[in-house]
């Protein structure tokens, strides 16, 4: 992800003890949320094995920014790693800050999609090695986290492993947990909304779209979300699931609406600019480019996960 695009600008001072110490801790919240195993030992090993996963994907996402953002004579930051001390994944991301206005659809497009396609690039490889080293065995009985499927996901999840039995799941390995990870990030990233990746690649494909097809994405999150938590909420109560297990079973469209409700916020805090675009100084988007756009918005298909995560009650 990247800060909002403003005016052209002096370029971002790279504090390098700050990048430094984000990046240590990141690694560090990575390595706690890949702890798994019944021994110290094995724990530690899950925990080095996600954490070198994930900071690969991230940095390799970041850096296509970057290397996109400089050789469009942009002014870009180092990554900005943010750690994430609660939760299974140990972070929220990177994000570069870049003080210069990207002037050509063209460099707008390169810069919108290099973060999401060098980070597929080796989300890729690590997802499909993990899940070649995730046994197969029966789904939980107590608590658990359960991931949830997007097309591009499912597919490689029955390339690596072949068929699953009915009433199994495959137990991520931490590189397939990474993996994981990387896809949904990629489809985060991927929605055409404001000044997220998507929504540059949006700007560059249809500069008079952008503003509308931002807004109805942005309101069709929440809106989705409250359908979902609908949903499957109904959906649980008609089983006889208790309220507490019904809110569990529901959760996933609570997640929608908390999204839309933080970019939101972010769009507050941004003063307005964050689902905003500052506009290019031409009109020109090559055949070349238009191609990648199109390839971008088949990948946010692809790896899109209606229900993200699923919590299992005791």
């Amino acid at each position: 992800m990247k800060e909002p695009l403003s005016a052209p600008g002096k370029a971002p001072r790279d504090r390098l003890w700050l990048h430094a110490v984000l990046f240590l801790s990141t690694c560090l919240t990575t390595w706690f949320a890949g702890f798994g195993g019944a021994d110290m030992g094995s724990a530690v090993v899950s925990g080095l094995q996600y954490m070198g996963s994930i900071m690969a994907i991230l940095l390799a996402h970041e850096m296509g920014h970057y290397v996109a953002a400089r050789k469009r004579d942009v002014p870009a930051s180092l990554p900005f790693f943010i750690p994430l001390p609660i939760g299974p994944i140990g972070t929220f991301g990177a994000v570069i800050s870049m003080k210069g206005r990207i002037k050509t659809r063209n460099g707008l497009m390169e810069v919108g999609a290099a973060g999401p396609l060098c980070g597929l690039l080796v989300t890729l490889p690590i997802l499909f090695v993990g899940l070649r080293l995730s046994p197969v065995g029966p789904l939980p009985e107590g608590g658990a986290i359960l991931e949830g499927n997007s097309a591009l996901y499912w597919v490689l999840k029955r390339w690596a492993v072949g068929d699953i039995p009915s009433g199994q799941d495959v137990w991520l390995h931490p590189m397939a947990w990474a993996g994981w990870v990387g896809l949904w990030l990629t489809a985060l990233n991927l929605l055409p909304i404001g000044q997220l990746d998507g929504g540059h690649i949006l700007y560059a494909l249809s500069k008079k779209r952008h503003g509308i097809v931002s807004q109805l994405f942005h309101f069709g999150l929440f809106f989705f979300g409250a359908g979902l938590f609908a949903y499957r909420w109904l959906g649980a109560r008609t089983l006889g699931l208790d309220t507490e297990r019904a809110l569990l079973h529901a959760q996933p469209g609570l997640s929608w609406m908390l999204l839309a409700g933080l970019l939101l916020l972010l769009h507050r805090i941004s003063k307005g600019q964050l689902l905003r675009h500052p506009p290019t100084d031409d009109d020109v988007l090559s055949l070349g480019h238009r191609i990648i756009g199109f390839v971008c918005i088949a990948l946010l298909v692809l790896t899109f996960a209606p229900a993200p995560l699923e919590i299992l009650g005791d």
